[in-house]
Parts: C-alpha cells; structure tokens; sequence
C-alpha cells in the first residue's frame, strides 16, 4: 500500500461579497431633528446656524426636505405645500412679517449654510421652483414674503442661485392668467429695486430669459404696452415703463427694417413696398423721422457690395440711389425729413469708406430725382450741424451749390 497521500482539489477560496444595503430615507427623523434645533435656540439664526455646521446630520439625503423646515417651520405632503405630520417651528420664512428687515436674516442664514454645504444650492433649487410654481395655493401675504425672499437672494448674490431657475416657473399659464404671476414680480421688482440699479434688473432678468418677453408676465387680455405702462406706473416704477417702451420702440424699428430691406432686396415692386411702409408705419406709430432712416438704412443694406472693386461699389449705391428714389419721395415729404436723410447719408458715407467720396453724387442724384429740395441742400450746406465729415462733404457739394446758387439768381 502506497504511503503517497491522497490527492486534494487546491485553488483560492472566494469570499461572498457582501451587498451594500442602503439604509431606507427617513425624512421625518431629519426634519424633526432640525426643528428641534431651531426650537432649542428659540429662532436665533446665528445659533442655529452654528448647531447645524456642528451636527451630523445628512443633508445630502435630506437637502429638499431641509429648505422645506426652513420655509414652511416643517415638512410638506409630496406634491404640495401643506403641513405634514411632525415637529415644527415658527421662526420659518413664511412666519415672519411681509418686511425685508424680517425676512433678510433668513436669506443670510441660508447664505453661510450653503458655503458650508455648496451643494445643497441644487435642493434650494428645487424647492424654490416648486413653491413657485404652486403660487396659487398660497395666500397673498405669503406670497408677498416669497417675493421678497426671493429679490433678497439675488440682491444678496446668494451662492451659484441661477436666475432662470427662479423666473422660468412663472410662466405658467394658469398662474399668468389669475394675475398671480403679475402681483408677485411687482413685489419682486419694487424690492429687488431698493438696493439695486434698474440695469442690474435687466441684467438678470437677461439671465433668467424673460426680459424679451415681460408682457407674458400679464393675463392674455392686460398684454399690451398701454396696460404695463399704466401698472408699472402705478406702482412707482417709472423707469422701467421707459426702458420697456423703449425697448418695444427699437423692437417695432427692427421688424420694419428687416421686413422692408427682404422687399428691396428681392426686388419688390415699388408701389407695394411703398404700401407696405405705409401700413406698417400706421400700425406701429412710428415718428416719421424714424421711418424715414429705416428707409435709407435698407435701402442701403440691400446693395450686394463688391469685395474689392471701388468703381463698382460707386456704380451699385448710385443705381440703387435712383432705384429706390420714389420711395424715399412718398416719405420725405417736409424739409425736416429731407435734411435727416442728408444728416443719414452724411453719416454713413463719413463712416464708410467704399462711400466716402460718392457724397456730393448722391445728393446730386436725390435732388434729380425730385427727393431733396434746392432749398434743403442749401440749408444742410449752409446751416448743417452734424460734425461727421462736415468740412470734407461741404468741401465735395460746394461746385454743386455753386451751380444752384447760379440758376436760382438766373431764375
């Protein structure tokens, strides 16, 4: 009998991994837990804050529900606004009275969580949007205290707060057409305006994608400049009726431009473009001196310019000069609107150099077209007062006016 051993199976033994089980949320622990913190310091921020920093609590977990404690005093029921079961306190922002002064120390609070706890910028977030988009559940003075909490966050630049997170949820419809949206950005506007300059506002609400579209912010049957003019203005915010005036006037200019520089450059006919004008300076009020640049500037826009060739660029702006002569005539019709086209055609042969020299041949091709009077050309050469080049193109027209000075003393 062989003494050799039996042979045995050899080979490393592997371990059962383990699994990594995820301890189940408990949101109600969380909130219950600071509540009891705000409740300990009776409401003191600057405490509250400081137990906070200290605890160790999971605020990566429960950031959402953190925001509600410090909005509400407690948690909401998914989905709403209303209280759910727990502890609460009220030293919340909704609590407090509808005052910056009240509502301020809040918003600093908030300011030294987030640069201990960056990332809970994306739980304000969301908590924010939601109480936003529910506006309608709740009542005027709480909403009053959002607005105010909320233009105090971006006065104060609160940590990486994206504007577009905030404004983006007002326009919902139902909430535009209550009036709600419009009660809520009046209160946010008029707070926001206290520390800052209206450039700041259009700044952000630049940033926040609504400040091309601020009428959207009225119900459908308030949409309309007369009526955010007259709001606004009520409401003691002045300036801002000017810029959006403004703004709707630089709008209604750039549509006409666009609309009428496509006619000329696709070689429309005259009389319809001429139509055109008429009815669209009827329907956007436009003062006619306006009307009457936007008709040089795409007259003018249209031409295809060479690259290089100066004799041809010369030949192209005199063609369309004579082209579109009738056009600028329906409109030019007093000596004021004759001398700003000079003033337009001064400042752009100033400014462009393929143009420079063609000046005195364009005035001289209007005046042949029956666009600008002798009298006219005598004014602007005599009286002209815009700088731009004046001395060189009175300097070029002078041989032109001398003629007209000649006929009219043979006349």
């Amino acid at each position: 009998m062989s003494s050799k051993e039996r042979p045995t199976l050899g080979g490393a033994r592997i371990k059962t991994r383990k699994r990594n089980i995820a301890a189940p949320l408990d949101p109600t622990t969380f909130a219950d837990a600071v509540v009891q913190i705000y409740l300990e310091h009776e409401g003191d921020l600057e405490l509250v804050a400081k137990s906070i920093e200290s605890s160790d609590l999971d605020f990566s977990r429960y950031g959402d529900t953190f925001f509600e404690v410090v909005f509400i005093g407690g948690r909401t029921q998914p989905g709403t606004i209303k209280p759910e079961e727990g502890d609460r306190h009220p030293h919340a922002v909704l609590n407090c009275e509808p005052a910056r002064q009240n509502i301020l120390p809040s918003v600093l609070y908030i300011q030294k969580i987030l640069r201990r706890r960056p990332f809970l910028i994306k739980n304000l977030e969301n908590v924010m949007r939601r109480f936003l988009q529910s506006l309608e559940l709740f009542e005027d003075n709480e909403r009053k205290k959002l607005a105010i909490f909320t233009s105090l966050t971006f006065s104060q630049k609160l940590s990486g707060l994206p504007p577009e997170t905030v404004f983006q949820p007002l326009l919902k419809d139902n909430l535009v057409s209550k009036g709600i949206v419009l009660s809520f950005i009046t209160d946010f506007f008029k707070e926001y305006l206290v520390d800052n300059t209206l450039d700041d506002l259009i700044a952000l609400l630049k940033r926040g994608k609504i400040e091309d579209n601020l009428l959207d912010l009225f119900p459908i049957q308030k949409r309309t400049t007369e009526a955010f003019a007259e709001h606004f203005s009520k409401e003691g915010l002045g300036a801002l009726v000017e810029y959006n005036e403004k703004k709707m006037f630089d709008v209604k200019l750039k549509d006409m431009k666009t609309s009428l520089t496509t006619l000329i450059a696709e070689n429309a006919d005259i009389s319809e473009v001429i139509e055109t004008v008429k009815q669209r300076h009827k329907e956007s009020k436009l003062p006619d001196i306006e009307v009457v640049r936007i008709l040089w500037d795409a007259i003018m826009d249209a031409v295809q310019w060479s690259g290089k060739n100066q004799q041809q660029n010369s030949n192209l702006a005199l063609r369309q000069v004579k082209t579109w002569a009738k056009l600028l005539d329906s409109f030019c019709t007093t000596a004021k609107l004759q001398l700003e086209i000079m003033y337009k055609i001064q400042i752009q042969c100033y400014e462009d150099a393929k143009l420079m020299k063609l000046f005195p041949e364009i005035v001289r091709s209007l005046y042949d077209e029956d666009v600008l009077a002798e009298d006219t050309i005598l004014m602007w050469f005599r009286k002209g007062s815009n700088p731009k080049g004046r001395q060189t193109f009175v300097k070029s027209l002078e041989p032109f006016v001398k003629w007209l000075e000649e006929a009219e003393e043979e006349e």
